[in-house]
């Protein structure tokens, strides 16, 4: 019995020992790689023909792009924003389920007027966000831009690609 127990008592240390492999790490390490934004254009603001305000765009306009969105990013520089293209007026929902940053949306109709906006969106929400009606353009930019700007339904936009 004696010679049992100190068997059992062997194989246990040898059964969790890990070798001469490193101890894991305590912490999880942060593996995603953070996307730096790309201006691809620019947006301007308008209100009755008045320029509110111009920032820069990068422009997701395929299925890869569109999908991935602002996911792995850490922030967004100082009036900037992402502009997702759409190829025909449809009903929009986004998920923020891999994205870190807070968020307001602005849903756009092909004509370029603001069909409404949704603002604080949290990060990493799970639930669909819905445009409620359709829409051909959305903008995602950092939370508190809205606020800041004013921007009401029925202004207007105007975007253009860098040459």
């Amino acid at each position: 019995m004696k010679y049992s127990l100190y068997i059992i008592a062997l194989l246990l240390v040898v059964g969790c020992s890990n070798g001469d492999k490193p101890a894991a790490p305590a912490e999880p390490v942060e593996t995603q790689v953070n996307i730096p934004f790309r201006s691809d254009g620019s947006l301007s603001f308008f209100r009755d023909e008045e320029l509110l305000r111009t920032i820069a765009i990068e422009i997701a306009e395929d299925d890869s792009s569109r999908n991935r969105g602002l996911m792995q990013r850490s922030e967004l520089p100082a009036d900037s924003g992402m502009l997702f293209v759409f190829p025909a007026e449809a009903e929009q929902g986004f998920w923020m389920g891999n994205t870190r940053l807070a968020l307001d949306f602005v849903w756009i109709w092909s004509s370029g007027e603001v069909h409404s906006m949704t603002k604080y969106i949290q990060p990493m929400r799970t639930e669909t966000v819905p445009s409620n009606g359709p829409v051909q353009y959305v903008l995602e930019l950092e939370a508190g831009f809205l606020g800041s700007l004013g921007l009401i339904e029925g202004d207007q936009i105007e975007w253009s690609r860098n040459e």
